[in-house]
């Protein structure tokens, strides 16, 4: 994993990411959630790169939006499916890791519009 300052989301995810096309594409996490997840497991808030999300947003209830379009920067996407975690939350957080994701390890969503994402866009409902 690596942060960049900005990237170009498409229908197969962000440039830099080896995405895959549909309702999978991009990964978002709460940056509330990451705190939560640390609480769980009795340490101080996990970094999103343990948890390979694409994009970390704050202020914003992403479950609230299931199904719905959100425009981020300039690029339009649908929240489709939880991102439930995988059996390597144990190897990366330690005993525990994977119940402390469960219910907490974001949202996939699919580019239903192109663009250009930067650090510090809003993420804003388009309905």
């Amino acid at each position: 994993m690596v942060a960049v300052d900005a990237a170009m989301m498409s229908a197969d995810g962000l440039s830099c990411d080896r995405g895959r096309a549909g309702k999978r594409a991009v990964t978002l996490i709460q940056q509330e959630h990451l705190s939560a997840i640390g609480a769980y497991l009795g340490q101080g808030p996990v970094t999103p790169d343990v948890l390979r999300r694409n994009l970390v947003v704050s202020g914003i209830n992403l479950a609230a939006l299931k199904g719905r379009q959100v425009r981020v920067g300039e690029a339009i996407l649908r929240l489709t499916v939880i991102c439930a975690p995988c059996s390597r939350m144990e190897e990366a957080l330690g005993k525990g890791g994977y119940s402390a994701v469960r219910g907490h390890g974001g949202w996939c969503a699919e580019v239903v519009q192109s663009g250009r994402v930067r650090l510090g866009d809003s993420v804003q409902p388009v309905d």
